[in-house]
């Protein structure tokens, strides 16, 4: 008994670990849907391109993720420079409610199903709205955390002035 109670503090311990510290940067009460579309509009008039990182603040990846390009300052040049970058908040859990479980599955359709490749997910799309690439986020992956050449690399392969 001693033996699995230890085992279960220590998973505790190290979930906590996982995700602490980390600034949450989703924002759970906005409508999905009509932040994609606002950041579609500022694409157009900025010439640049959306890029969707779709999980949620219960995401240790995702708020890994966030925090990594954050402190970068290459790859946070390139993606001020050519994208609109939107943290778009993906609950899976049906507690919410009918009505947002259905908006998040509206959400997810919308973005071609991005969900299947695991979170955080990138999705860009360009200028009009339309998805060009799905990014699964465990190729940009290194060790605990990302490479910054996988995920500079990434980035640059769709910016804007190469992919037209």
């Amino acid at each position: 008994m001693r033996t699995i109670v230890l085992c279960l503090l220590a998973t505790l311990g190290l979930a906590t670990a996982y995700g602490q510290g980390l600034k949450k940067v989703y924002n759970e009460d906005i409508n999905p849907m009509e932040q994609i579309d606002q950041a579609i509009a500022r694409s157009k008039t900025e010439g640049k391109f959306v890029v969707c990182q779709v999980g949620g603040n219960w995401c240790p990846w995702c708020l890994r993720f966030a925090d990594f390009i954050a402190k970068d300052s290459a790859i946070s040049n390139v993606i001020d420079k050519n994208f609109v970058y939107i943290h778009v908040n993906y609950n899976p859990r049906k507690s919410e409610g009918e009505e947002k479980a259905l908006l998040a599955k509206r959400m997810l359709e919308r973005l071609n199903n991005p969900a299947r490749f695991g979170f955080p997910v990138f999705v860009v799309l360009d200028d009009n709205g339309k998805v060009i690439h799905i990014q699964d986020s465990s190729f940009l992956e290194e060790g605990q955390g990302y490479s910054r050449d996988k995920v500079l690399r990434f980035f640059k392969n769709w910016v804007p002035e190469v992919v037209k």
